[in-house]
């Protein structure tokens, strides 16, 4: 295979992958602000088809990924690396995973590490709700949909992206990555653009919704803290603050920008961690996690599988299809955000750090927060139940609310759900950049700005006029031809690890 021969144009201005996804996604906003409803209406549609008819490839897809990215850690392939054989990795391993992490999971697990078991303790997927029963599968299924399968899912596309950009010289396009399938020609011609097109939509419409979702989760916190009224006017401000912070981030570049601001985030969020389960029901949570893992372990096939075949139970599209969609929705993003930064690293140890790592981050993170809501409802005062129930946002700090010192708790929440924020869109606008200027590691920094302020244009204006929930539905719309990209990616990426090893094997053979 012939190294570094694609194209790459470093300057976005002139490309026309920058041009085609401004003019689609100004086009959409348009949409979105002077047809709202019709936006809503015409996602909903595409959501509830996609969900219905495909929730079974969804599934069988995601836990393919799961085995494929397994086999790559225990296989002959582990101890190929990311890069060409003397590369040393370029960040250290703290550093690493603070920012895989901080791009990958952050914001959403502050979001969702106290609604989401108390959502599934209030309506499991089988069982009395609000039961012993319940709160076990609350547990179960909090780790399931936050552990292995997610980071499979951007596990792939990552490795395949580190593989291919650096060890074998082409330029970090998601199009790269399909090179031994099409050919350089046909990746250079309209099939490359419209892999490419397809991970800038989906990393607009997902960082979209990430904005809104944190400037739910700020405006909630301020709402405690200081009673402010949570409106649209108070959303908007917070994303362009937010959008603001992170606009300049992106201009100092990685090393400085979304390096330092991960390792805040990190810290800061371990620290909120060990204070409640230090303060919390320490007990309660340590049996939570043990017997939550045994669960999970125990069910996780039945788990992978789990599907409403006869039209009776419509849980496994609202939770786990889903997840799965809206996971593949953000593996482009994440996917290349993760593969930027883990050059130098062998395909075991890249596996064990955006897989079984950070896995293990999510468990812990679901049990603490998880663990002691379930406690709270079950021999405490309760009410979180109501606090979820209006609105997914104010369960963290309705939790936090329960402990001593809950004001300087919150305001630290407040500020992790800010810092993974920033990260966030940070990271995002540093992909589509890379995305729309050829696969330019350090893409200029104009187009880092613009990518980051119709970001936060685009979230402002749909929290504006209430059309939130069709980026949402649209976005969960894009894991359809992202699942099918990545099935692609997994047999180009076996044909070129065939060909480093298979030389050995047969030389082996000859002696």
């Amino acid at each position: 295979m012939s190294e570094n021969n694609l194209n790459q144009n470093n300057n976005s201005f002139t490309s026309s992958t920058f041009w085609i996804a401004l003019i689609v996604v100004v086009l959409f906003l348009l949409y979105g602000v002077f047809a709202t409803e019709s936006l809503e209406a015409a996602s909903g549609i595409a959501f509830d088809f996609a969900i219905t008819h495909f929730g079974w490839l969804f599934l069988i897809g995601v836990f393919v990924f799961v085995a494929f990215i397994v086999y790559l850690m225990v296989s002959r392939f582990g101890s190929i690396k990311l890069g060409k054989d003397d590369d040393e990795p370029e960040y250290g391993l703290y550093t690493w995973f603070a920012m895989l992490f901080s791009c990958g999971m952050g914001i959403g697990l502050v979001f969702w590490g106290v609604s989401e078991p108390i959502w599934h303790y209030m309506g499991p997927p089988y069982g009395t709700p609000e039961s012993a029963e319940s709160a076990r599968l609350a547990m179960s299924y909090s780790f399931f949909h936050w552990a292995i399968h997610p980071w499979a899912i951007y596990a792939v596309i990552a490795v395949s992206l580190a593989y291919f950009t650096y060890r074998k010289g082409y330029p970090m396009l998601l199009s790269s990555t399909l090179v031994p399938i099409f050919g350089e020609k046909q990746i250079e011609g309209p099939i490359g653009k419209i892999v490419n097109l397809i991970g800038v939509f989906a990393t607009l419409f997902g960082l979209a919704t990430s904005l809104g979702l944190g400037a739910l989760s700020v405006g909630a916190g301020l709402n405690m803290l200081f009673g402010v009224a949570v409106t649209p006017a108070l959303g908007v401000g917070i994303i362009i603050v937010i959008t603001v912070a992170a606009i300049i981030s992106t201009l100092t570049g990685i090393d400085r920008g979304i390096k330092w601001l991960s390792r805040i985030a990190m810290v800061t969020g371990l620290f909120l961690l060990l204070v409640v389960f230090l303060v919390g029901p320490t007990l309660f949570i340590l049996d939570a996690f043990t017997i939550g893992v045994g669960d999970y372990l125990q069910n996780f096939l039945q788990m992978s599988f789990f599907v409403d075949s006869i039209g009776e139970n419509p849980w496994p599209g609202w939770w786990t299809i889903f997840y799965w969609a809206w996971w593949l929705s953000w593996s482009p993003f994440v996917g290349t955000f993760i593969a930027r930064v883990s050059k130098g690293r062998t395909i075991r140890e890249f596996v064990a750090g955006t897989l079984l790592a950070p896995s293990l981050l999510c468990i812990i993170w679901m049990s603490v927060f998880g663990g002691s809501a379930i406690f709270e409802e079950l021999f405490g005062a309760g009410g979180l139940t109501e606090a979820v129930g209006a609105g997914e946002e104010f369960g963290f700090y309705a939790l936090l609310s329960t402990f001593p010192a809950s004001d300087v708790l919150i305001f630290l929440g407040v500020f992790v759900v800010s810092v993974f924020f920033i990260t966030s869109s940070d990271s995002g606008t540093y992909v589509n950049g890379m995305l729309t200027s050829g696969g330019n590691l350090n893409p200029p920094r104009p187009i880092r700005a613009v990518w980051g302020a119709l970001e936060g244009g685009i979230a402002a204006i749909l929290v504006l006029v209430g059309g939130l929930s069709a980026v949402q539905t649209t976005a969960v719309v894009v894991g359809l031809p992202v699942l099918l990209l990545q099935v692609l990616m997994i047999v180009a990426l076996v044909r070129a690890l065939k060909t480093e090893v298979e030389p050995a094997a047969k030389g082996k053979k000859a002696a």
